[in-house]
């Protein structure tokens, strides 16, 4: 039995704390490290947490060839890579949607399983895009740049990809 302030040994959640929105850059950066051709991320967290930051970061890391912004209003944007050989990020903002079927009818013209997919606000939307995810929680504390970011991953080997980029 666990007691208060014990983990589960075995609970591939990870929490850090992100001091500035360098930090939450700088932790999108460390996670591109590890995406893959495939790859879904799912971002949650109210307005100003970090979650467009988040995947700034990933941007960079990745090499894509524009920069990232919100795409609130358009829905979804496609950024490819630099190099030939390197991995596209498609990045969605679910806040609008009712349903993912919505993102279907963009006719984004990509394979999933060629490109990086991070949703923002995709929490209990996305996750059937593929049979495994990266979730990631952001908030942020009140009147400060301070932001806390929970990476729970669900299926595949995204544990062992997180032990990479995260401590235990």
């Amino acid at each position: 039995m666990r007691g208060p302030g014990r983990a589960v040994r075995d609970d591939p959640t990870r929490s850090v704390e992100l001091p500035t929105a360098a930090d939450t850059h700088e932790l999108g950066r460390r996670l591109a490290g590890v995406l893959r051709r495939g790859d879904l991320v799912i971002l949650d967290g109210p307005l100003g947490a970090g979650k467009t930051a988040l995947v700034q970061g990933i941007g960079a890391g990745l090499d894509v060839t524009v920069p990232v912004v919100s795409p609130t209003f358009v829905i979804a944007r496609v950024h490819p890579p630099r190099q030939p050989d390197g991995i596209t990020l498609v990045h969605v903002d679910a806040y609008r949607l009712a349903s993912l079927a919505e993102v279907d009818d963009l006719d984004l013209d990509v394979d999933a399983a060629a490109v990086v997919t991070a949703v923002e606000w995709g929490a209990g939307m996305a996750e059937q895009l593929a049979d495994s995810h990266l979730s990631i929680a952001l908030a942020r504390a009140a009147d400060t740049e301070t932001r806390t970011a929970t990476l729970r991953p669900h299926g595949g080997d995204w544990a062992a990809r997180l032990a990479g980029v995260l401590p235990a």
